[in-house]
């Protein structure tokens, strides 16, 4: 545990859970979606939903979406700059059922685009959680390096990735797999200790049946955000 653990992290405020929270889930979009947003739809429960105005919780999210870590002092004026780059926001408020009170969902348009629903919530000194990419239940905390991989479900896949990380000696830290249905669109989130060479990364993406690998720096604390753009990469077959 480091000291931005006890603290909190450094950020422009005035809340971590409603602003640095909020701009980590903007971050953690955008790098699912594998860069630049075009176009996002914003639709906040609970808490976000009735205080987002007066704790920036808006202007949090254009932040991350825009590629700005909860320490940037141009946070503030992230709406402007989201409108001078072209990026076209509309949000709402939702009851989007049993779920985290801090919890926004962000529908997703790339400028080639690709679209991603992106569902997570801010837990605390912020401190995010995924839950839902597209339509799947998952479970990221954006702690780790981790691996995105979209495939069609076929025997075999899963023990395949994994294989070819294990080559390379890339442990897995933990992996949760969701799918329609059997034989169907399936969706990995593998965790990973370190980063996946790129090597790995290009041999996953050409297994039979796998569609996007998208890689996912961890969160860095303190000064400097998290999920930098040089720092991501998505590969579509």
């Amino acid at each position: 545990m480091s000291i931005f653990d006890i603290i909190g992290p450094i950020m422009i405020g005035p809340s971590s859970s409603h602003t640095a929270g909020a701009v980590r889930l903007g971050l953690a979009a955008r790098a699912i979606i594998g860069g630049q947003v075009s176009r996002a739809d914003i639709t906040l429960h609970g808490s976000f939903a009735e205080t987002y105005r007066g704790h920036g919780t808006d202007i949090a999210l254009v932040a991350g979406l825009l590629g700005m870590s909860p320490d940037d002092e141009r946070i503030p004026n992230a709406m402007e700059i989201a409108r001078e780059q072209g990026l076209r926001i509309a949000f709402h408020t939702g009851d989007l059922g049993d779920v985290h009170p801090n919890t926004a969902q962000i529908e997703l348009v790339s400028p080639k685009g690709t679209k991603r629903t992106v569902r997570g919530a801010s837990v605390g000194g912020g401190s995010i959680l995924v839950t839902k990419i597209d339509q799947f239940t998952v479970d990221f905390t954006g702690e780790n390096h981790a691996l995105v991989v979209s495939y069609k479900d076929q025997p075999g896949i899963i023990a395949k990735i994994t294989s070819l990380l294990a080559a390379e000696n890339v442990n897995i830290a933990a992996m949760r797999v969701s799918r329609e249905a059997k034989h169907s669109k399936a969706l990995a989130i593998i965790e990973l200790d370190q980063p996946a060479p790129q090597k790995s990364i290009a041999k996953i993406s050409q297994v039979p049946s796998v569609d996007t690998v998208i890689v996912l720096p961890p969160h860095i604390h303190g000064r400097g955000g998290m999920i930098h753009d040089n720092n991501i990469h998505c590969r579509t077959r």
